[in-house]
């Protein structure tokens, strides 16, 4: 990994290396002016030249410095689909195909796929430097593949087997896949794997973090949940957006064969191609009488010539379109199974994340039950305790009318207030236990 770092960061320049040069001296402050800066580069980088790794059909990479309308006109991409792949900016998940290019965006993955070359831009990210990486290995074992099977058409061709022009574009394999599926594959692998290690590590922090909230209800362990859900609703949305876009693309079969740039080349070359046969066959090299055509002692006019020349292309052109779709109804397969394959992991993480919510939801609803709980304790013991007040305040009440000041003969009674006391306890008592009676026969407490 790190020979790789080396290998695809840009040379440093000379303005930050040569910082003891007679032009860096030290100023009256004693700082050294532009140190560690480009000085010479500023005016390239004004022009917006960025950094590129480029991936080739090899599996080489290099690092390339183009500008933004230089890489316009070289993918034939409008502007605003550069700015998905700026890293100033954040965009959800996209996969956009164009006429000559697939432009992905997903996580962390920003590249342009084409027919010859993928086009990422250069970052220090672990996952790009993983994603080139395992680009390549593929490439390179792929590319073995290929010449190892191309022996098996050599044999059939010298044992008398008769190979068309098509074929010569084409491979029967079922494994075959053309160079910009294989690119678009390691970056859907790429992201659904991070996206399936993220939801990984949040479950593993998560479980033991609610079973420690349902034991101990406190502040800390609530916010940890907090944050934690908080974690857990945007990496849902990151997953949930990847699997609608690959859901999307899987629904519509015109974006699905517009991604097959390997195909729309094939079917460009082969149209030249017929193009350059034809006029070879119906234009002599001196200008004269056609080769294919029969010798006629009067020479055709030239409106004939262009007819004839008409009809065959439009005849060439018919039967392109028919073949080119059922070539592309019969890949559209390939792709679909491609997608489906990817969507089903994407779509294995999302459950995962919603098991893991709803794990949270019912987690939140047992606090909330074991809150109310308590809640309802202390309603009840606060009831009892009103309950007792009203009792309590009775011998209140006889106190102060014993405390006035007029006569009674009760008073003069020695055992008078000892019999006070104990019928105003048995009162007590028995409005106590008719509260009591009351609350259980409204089934307000569990007695």
């Amino acid at each position: 990994m790190a020979d790789l770092k080396e290998r695809l960061l840009p040379p440093k320049p000379a303005s930050a290396v040569n910082l003891r040069d007679a032009s860096y001296r030290p100023s009256a402050s004693g700082r050294i002016p532009f140190q560690g800066v480009d000085v010479s580069g500023l005016k390239k980088r004004g022009q917006g030249l960025r950094s590129w790794i480029r991936v080739d059909v090899s599996g080489n990479s290099q690092v390339i410095e183009v500008d933004k309308f230089t890489m316009m006109r070289r993918c034939d991409l409008p502007a605003r689909d550069l700015r998905l792949l700026d890293p100033l900016f954040v965009y959800p998940s996209t996969i956009l195909g164009r006429e000559k290019a697939i432009v992905v965006n997903l996580e962390q993955i920003r590249c342009i796929i084409t027919a010859d070359e993928v086009l990422l831009l250069n970052s220090l990210d672990s996952y790009v430097l993983q994603y080139v990486v395992e680009l390549q290995r593929r490439l390179q074992a792929a590319g073995v593949g290929e010449v190892w099977q191309s022996e098996g058409p050599e044999l059939s061709r010298r044992r008398g087997g008769s190979r068309n022009f098509d074929n010569m574009y084409t491979n029967t394999s079922p494994d075959y896949l053309p160079f910009e599926f294989r690119a678009l594959e390691v970056a859907l692998e790429a992201a659904c794997t991070f996206l399936d290690s993220q939801a990984a590590e949040l479950e593993i922090e998560a479980y033991p973090l609610l079973d420690e909230l349902t034991s101990k209800i406190s502040t800390l362990n609530l916010e940890r949940v907090r944050r934690l859900k908080s974690r857990l609703v945007a990496l849902t949305r990151r997953v949930q957006k990847v699997r609608d876009e690959i859901e999307q693309l899987m629904d519509d079969d015109g974006d699905m064969a517009e991604m097959y740039l390997t195909e729309k080349k094939r079917r460009m070359e082969s149209s030249s191609f017929y193009g350059d046969q034809s006029l070879i066959g119906y234009r002599s090299n001196d200008g004269g009488l056609s080769i294919s055509a029969p010798v006629s002692p009067v020479s055709s006019p030239p409106d004939s010539s262009r007819k004839l020349e008409k009809c065959l292309s439009l005849a060439r052109s018919r039967h392109e379109s028919v073949r080119s779709s059922e070539s592309v109804t019969e890949n559209i397969e390939e792709l679909e199974m491609l997608l489906e394959a990817y969507f089903v992991v994407i779509d294995s993480t999302l459950n995962k994340l919603t098991s893991l919510k709803e794990y949270i939801d019912d987690t939140e609803d047992f606090i909330n039950i074991q809150l109310d709980n308590v809640r309802n304790q202390l309603i009840q013991f606060e009831l009892l305790l009103t309950t007792a007040t009203f009792v309590v305040a009775i011998f209140g009440v006889v106190a102060g009318i014993f405390g006035m000041n007029f006569p009674i003969k009760m008073f003069d009674e020695p055992t008078g207030f000892k019999w006070v006391l104990i019928i105003t306890g048995v009162c007590g008592a028995v409005i106590f236990c008719t509260f009591l009676w009351f609350f259980k026969y409204r089934r307000l407490m569990p007695l």
